[in-house]
């Protein structure tokens, strides 16, 4: 890693993190931790072309990260929209020392008794409800609600508009799409996909795709 970056990184590193990820989902999560009081000290990405993301500067791949670490870097968060790649590089990330802070953007509503996990992004308007779960690497996206008692699993995605009634239950890297609602007391598997706009009033199984009014499955 080039030297003058490390020499830019200071002497205060107890709120410095560095991002995963370069694209849109990186943009809204930069722009959370900075909302939450990180100092983003600049992104990582496979194209290591020269750049800034919303003025965060690109410091190259993942090949970096261990120097980071050396240098006195002890947060990282991964800004990857991809639910399976999301979890496996936060999983890395764990195993080589980092900590994985939460990335919470402005207008939130979270409830005191809320439960977030490591790695959390809960974006701009988000509202989280009594004894929720959240779990690792999970994004609560903008605008997006779950109501009390709902578990979000790990590295699973609700899209921005969605509404989670009470009790609900979301597998491990399940998505649901934008606007997505869920009645009261469903269950939905792991690694499922939901399409945009539906209304899922039954249960679901893991790995299977369903969608429309009500969420009917398309594929397994």
């Amino acid at each position: 890693m080039k030297s003058e970056v490390i020499h830019s990184l200071g002497s205060d590193l107890d709120s410095a993190v560095v991002v995963i990820g370069a694209g849109g989902h990186a943009k809204v999560a930069i722009e959370a931790l900075r909302f939450s009081g990180w100092r983003v000290i600049g992104c990582t990405d496979f194209d290591p072309s020269p750049r800034t993301v919303v003025g965060a500067e690109l410091l190259g791949g993942d090949e970096i990260l261990p120097d980071l670490r050396s240098a006195g870097i002890r947060y990282a968060f991964v800004a990857l929209g991809n639910n399976n790649l999301r979890q496996a590089r936060g999983e890395d990330l764990l195993n080589e020392g980092f900590e994985l802070p939460a990335a919470i953007g402005p207008n939130c509503s979270i409830s005191p008794t809320a439960k977030l996990g490591r790695g959390v992004a809960i974006f701009g308007g988000a509202v989280i409800n009594a004894d929720a779960q959240i779990e690792d690497l999970a994004i609560i996206n903008t605008n997006a609600s779950v109501d009390h008692d709902c578990v979000v699993g790990t590295a699973a995605h609700v899209a921005p508009g969605s509404a989670l009634a009470g009790c609900v239950k979301i597998g491990n890297r399940t998505f649901l799409g934008a606007g997505t609602t869920v009645i009261p007391g469903v269950t939905i598997g792991a690694d499922c996909m939901i399409g945009a706009g539906s209304v899922v009033v039954r249960d679901l199984p893991d790995l299977v795709t369903a969608l429309g009014v009500p969420a009917r499955v398309r594929s397994s």
